[in-house]
């Protein structure tokens, strides 16, 4: 049984249990996609942070002092192994990972709106590497269980977490649609640019409805056009060169979907334009980035011609 499981008495253990088991039975196989983050994790067993910085921009994970020449290149090496790095900024014993997009800005617009999180109960949907969580951690919730269905990033943030060792913080190999096994477990959900990616967004605001405890709220943040009509842009085949994106909302059409799935209390209260500023590439995500999927003639549009993608923040409750 999955140890954060003791914190979420109205969770469905045993089908939880199988499925957690399931997924370590798959990623523990010999086979090159996970031995190529088992192997590195295997060779820092010992190494530990002396310290932690969880409440500025960049999240702190050691000093360089913690480690010998040798153990810092080699966790550099590690490190490098696990691009490209999507969610950040991180130092980590002194190295800095410079990621595509800079978090601190999305953590720093939910502010105003963060609910108490204080020996609190969360969840983090599509938590990537753990970035969020261990923002979270610094109002030492009493559990912050991320959900993350890409191999990856699950090791990333087992890697981060690793040497950080907060016993608060866990991560599964789970997704949005898992959330049904969970009801009314979480005092707090944040779902943070996941929504877009469903092909029934309804369904999935059920979902993450179900799994929060009455009274709970759910911080919810997604891709946007700014449009004042209730109103969803369905791509014909890509957005912004990416294949996964399927209704992209206008405020109003998001606030009805949180309205029609249930959710009370509904407060839109952040919106704003993407940029290359807040997402872009960088040494540690040398892929293509923002700049890369906007017209370079008219960057109100995407290289498709749709309406360049804005950024819409949502704060809703169960009744």
């Amino acid at each position: 049984m999955p140890p954060y499981l003791h914190f979420l008495p109205t969770a469905l253990k045993d089908e939880i249990s199988r499925l957690h088991q399931e997924k370590q039975d798959w990623i523990s196989q010999d086979k090159k996609g996970f031995l190529r983050y088992r192997e590195p994790l295997k060779a820092v067993q010992q190494l530990r942070a002396s310290s932690l910085d969880l409440n500025n921009d960049v999240v702190r994970i050691g000093n360089r002092a913690d480690l010998s020449e040798a153990e810092q290149e080699q966790v550099f090496r590690l490190l490098k192994g696990f691009m490209p790095w999507r969610k950040g900024p991180f130092s980590v014993f002194g190295i800095d990972i410079d990621a595509e997009w800079q978090s601190w800005r999305k953590w720093n617009r939910l502010l105003p709106a963060l609910p108490e999180l204080r020996d609190k109960v969360i969840a983090d949907i599509g938590c990537n590497n753990g970035y969020y969580m261990f923002r979270m951690a610094a109002y030492q919730p009493r559990l912050v269980l991320g959900f993350e269905p890409y191999v990856h990033h699950y090791f990333a943030f087992s890697l981060l977490n690793h040497f950080a060792k907060l016993d608060n913080l866990h991560s599964d190999l789970l997704g949005i649609e898992h959330l049904p096994l969970f009801p009314d477990c979480f005092d707090v959900i944040f779902c943070l640019g996941i929504l877009y990616h469903r092909p029934s967004p309804i369904d999935a605001l059920h979902e993450l409805r179900i799994a929060l405890k009455p009274g709970g709220s759910l911080l919810l943040e997604s891709q946007a056009i700014n449009n004042d009509q209730p109103i969803a842009l369905f791509p014909e085949k890509t957005y912004a060169k990416v294949p996964g994106t399927w209704f992209v909302p206008a405020p109003s059409c998001l606030h009805n979907w949180l309205l029609r799935a249930g959710f009370v209390d509904i407060e839109c209260f952040c919106l704003h334009p993407m940029s290359s500023e807040e997402q872009r590439r960088t040494e540690w995500m040398n892929f293509e980035s923002y700049q890369d999927f906007i017209d370079k003639k008219n960057p109100a549009l995407t290289i498709e011609g749709y309406p360049a993608p804005w950024r819409v923040f949502f704060k809703a409750g169960k009744r």
